[in-house]
């Protein structure tokens, strides 16, 4: 019986059935995966990227059209918004940039001669639409008007001496110690315009500086009294005195009252600290008095700019009396 041994037949001739050169590496290909699954909200069949678009898309719709490149405002510029406040400011002679309109607004009186003194001036008009205003006054009350103002410029402590000693009446400063609600600011600058100050003194730290909002709130009076902003306010009082200016500081428990302190032939500081803290305790030691305000004794203290306000007109009344 003939075996299979040495057959022709039993011999395996080239590769076996089915096989391909380089197959074993694209199964390790395919045995690798394809990396890790990536979250819900990131795979578009899935509901969980549906609601992040939703979401996507209404955020975009609350923050309103993108504004146009030359809407932005240059770092340090401000907007003040409204037809009041900007006809007062335009009219005060506040430095401005720009002025921003709605359109359809120029039968309004006060639009109307915001827009002759723009154009008598050189002041470039920007017609805006209202979704744009809103934007750019990050949803102010603007009446569909507003100007673009330039960063406040401070003048040097030296031309406050200066006005003070050189003037007609004596010198009258206000010094403010922590006054940080640009409000506040606004409000003493007014009381100081009413009361024939020569200019208020800042620190540079801890203390609002002159912004929009105190040109607001200060009805033009901004663009009367001039602002100096020093890095020491205590280093600033020692300079005043060595000047010839008594140092006044407004205090609750002052040895003194506002009313009784007749001081019409001096040159004057007003200093006046912040509502909670008062002056601070260096600022305290370099008044030459402290002075308090009468008020009822349910009132724990006064608002800062209340408080200003009332010694301002008290020493007015003083020298207004001794120039008779």
């Amino acid at each position: 019986m003939a075996g299979h041994f040495g057959h022709p037949g039993a011999t395996r001739k080239g590769p076996k059935k089915g096989s391909r050169v380089g197959s074993g590496g694209q199964r390790r290909a395919r045995l690798e995966g394809k990396g890790p699954t990536p979250k819900a909200e990131d795979r578009t069949y899935h509901p969980a990227y549906k609601r992040k678009k939703a979401a996507e898309a209404l955020a975009a719709k609350k923050a309103g059209p993108k504004l146009r490149s030359f809407l932005q405002l240059p770092e340090g510029h401000e907007l003040i918004a409204g037809r009041n406040p900007v006809s007062e400011a335009v009219s005060s002679g506040l430095p401005y940039t720009r002025v921003f309109l709605v359109g359809a607004l120029a039968n309004d009186e006060r639009v109307a001669a915001i827009i002759r003194a723009a154009t008598e001036t050189g002041v470039p008009l920007v017609e805006v639409s209202r979704a744009e205003l809103d934007k750019m006054t990050d949803g102010a009350v603007h009446q569909g008007v507003a100007i673009e103002v330039p960063p406040y410029e401070y003048v040097e402590l030296s031309e406050l001496i200066e006005a003070g000693l050189y003037g007609t009446r004596k010198g009258l400063i206000v010094a403010l110690d922590s006054i940080t609600d640009p409000h506040n600011l606004g409000a003493v600058v007014r009381s100081a315009s009413a009361f024939h100050v020569d200019g208020v003194l800042l620190p540079e730290r801890r203390s609002a500086g002159v912004n929009a909002t105190v040109w607001k709130v200060s009805a033009g009076a901004m663009a009367r009294v001039p602002v100096a902003r020093e890095k020491n306010l205590v280093r600033a009082l020692t300079e005043l005195k060595e000047c010839g200016y008594f140092i006044v500081g407004l205090a609750g428990e002052g040895t003194t009252t506002i009313d009784t302190l007749d001081l019409a032939d001096l040159p004057l500081v007003i200093v006046t600290g912040s509502e909670g803290k008062g002056l601070s305790r260096l600022v305290r030691e370099t008044c030459d008095v402290l002075a308090a305000i009468p008020i009822a004794s349910e009132m724990e203290s006064l608002n800062a700019a209340v408080a200003t306000g009332i010694a301002l007109y008290q020493v007015d009344r003083f020298r207004t009396a001794a120039e008779q």
